[in-house]
């Protein structure tokens, strides 16, 4: 068994407190449904209701408890390194493009925290990417042009205000930080009390067009005009998402510390091996909160050994106290960097809307995606649809599947509160044993295209190592794409 410290779970969703949304029952109609309870979903939903469109939106855990609520929660334009790259890639139009729509997004995160009264630990803060090599200095030199090319005021530091020694940095100043699943249930009772409907608890099995588009869970079914699917990966799409995106996974540590102003600011380095740090608090008091660099979902046998490096790096380098909280996240890359949002096949499938693909980038870029899906369910025009169109090319070969990195030869391999996959002929079962020694037993095969699980020895979870579906240990779906539970199995 794996011993790491602190309380397994995302430091802002602990302080956001309980919802209470009743689960999805009977059949209802909307003219839009929306699935999925994140930024994206609840964005597209308020906005929508603001206009006196009819909303119904459906969640599959609670509001703010999966990808947003472990999120860094930047509210900022600064991406690493992201202008100097859109420039070289794709062009100065397309990098003033998404300057524009993540400077969009972040303003109307502002507006409705302001608007709607939301309790969610708003800070003003300057957002800076920081070097600590040579190189890296020059790579911070020139972002900081292609920011200004784009629009912004970009100024370089000879060194980012940390406790270590850096090469460099890149400040954009009167950005700002929050609890994102704070605002998250602040957007939710935003949208309840304007008459849309929220449910809770209520995961989409089945999305299809039969008149109209029909979203089903356990306990009911709404039919609807419009279709949103907000699911950090689409479960379900006309054109597909899966080989488009790689899913990645980053680990989080919420530390303990005596000051808040211990860090002033946001930061992420642009060296490789890469830490993102901000601070925070939960109801016990201030937090220092440090990401590590990213992994491929399910592609990591050894999960644990990232939060202790993680631990590792951030008491040689930070004034921390005990760990609080630590959680892993997950997103999804694009070949670009630049998500892929709205209607894949209007001809086809006329009305069915989708948003994924955010590349750690989800807050600023997530609001913007909410507001360009609602602005074509309302009929109008978006500057940003060239920007986020989801049928641009990719190649190929940018998304790459992984193996199961927990095969096992039997159940005598797997200790207390460890997992495994035990492999007899075709059959593969994923097996793990609880702190008393009992053996679980479920399919190990993902229910989305059939890959082989990995056992996560951090968050106790059956990852897949192709397209990102999480699993918890009872195989139930936290994650989609998958839709299904692992299936039971016998040893």
């Amino acid at each position: 068994m794996v011993n790491l410290p602190g309380n397994r779970g995302s430091c802002w969703v602990d302080g956001a407190g309980p919802t209470g949304y009743s689960l999805l029952e009977g059949s209802i109609h909307a003219e839009t449904v929306v699935v999925g309870g994140g930024i994206v979903g609840l964005t597209t939903a308020l906005r929508l209701r603001e206009a006196g469109r009819s909303v119904i939106l459906v969640e599959g855990l609670q509001i703010g408890g999966q990808v947003t609520g472990g999120s860094t929660a930047k509210i900022t334009t600064q991406h690493a390194l992201i202008y100097r790259q859109l420039i070289d890639r794709c062009g100065l139009a397309t990098a003033r493009s998404y300057a524009e729509a993540n400077s969009a997004g972040a303003a109307q995160i502002k507006d409705w925290i302001r608007e709607y009264a939301i309790d969610c630990d708003l800070e003003r803060k300057a957002a800076y990417s920081y070097a600590t090599s040579a190189n890296g200095r020059e790579d911070i030199v020139a972002e900081a042009e292609a920011a200004r090319q784009v629009g912004f005021e970009a100024r370089v530091l000879d060194r980012a205000p940390l406790p270590f020694e850096t090469t460099g940095a890149l400040c954009f100043a009167d950005q700002a930080q929050f609890n994102p699943a704070k605002y998250l249930v602040g957007l939710a009772r935003a949208v309840a009390d304007r008459g849309g409907r929220v449910f809770e608890r209520s995961r989409a099995i089945l999305v299809d067009e039969a008149s109209r588009w029909r979203v089903v869970t356990a306990g009911g079914t709404v039919h609807a005009e419009h279709v949103v699917v907000a699911t950090n990966i689409t479960v379900k799409s006309p054109v597909g998402m899966a080989n488009r995106t790689q899913p990645r996974c980053h680990t989080a540590l919420a530390f303990r510390v005596d000051d808040p102003r211990v860090i002033d600011g946001m930061f992420i380095g642009i060296d490789d091996p890469t830490h993102s740090i901000r601070t925070g608090r939960d109801g016990t008091g201030p937090l220092l909160v440090v990401l590590g660099p990213k992994f491929d979902t399910g592609q990591d046998g050894n999960v644990a050994a990232r939060f202790v490096a993680l631990e590792d790096w951030a008491r040689n380098n930070l004034p921390v106290g005990d760990v609080a909280w630590r959680w892993c996240n997950e997103d999804y890359d694009t070949t670009d960097r630049i998500p892929y949002v709205g209607e894949p096949d209007p001809e086809k499938a006329p009305g069915f809307h989708i948003a994924t693909g955010f590349n750690a980038w989800g807050i600023s870029n997530g609001t913007a995606a909410g507001i360009m899906i609602a602005d074509a369910i309302l009929g109008l025009a978006s500057p940003w649809r060239n920007l986020y169109d989801p049928t641009r090319p990719y190649p190929k070969e940018f998304h790459k599947n992984g193996d199961s990195q927990s095969i096992v030869r039997s159940t005598d391999d797997i200790g207390p509160g460890e997992g495994g996959v035990i492999v007899r002929g075709d059959h593969k079962t994923a097996v793990w044993r609880d702190g008393d020694g009992t053996l679980h037993a479920v399919s190990a095969s993902c229910t989305h295209k059939g890959c082989t699980v990995t056992w996560n020895n951090a968050d106790c979870t059956w990852d897949c190592p192709c397209h990102g579906s999480i699993f918890a240990a009872d195989g139930s779906v936290i994650h989609g794409p998958a839709r299904k539970p692992l299936a039971p199995a016998e040893l």
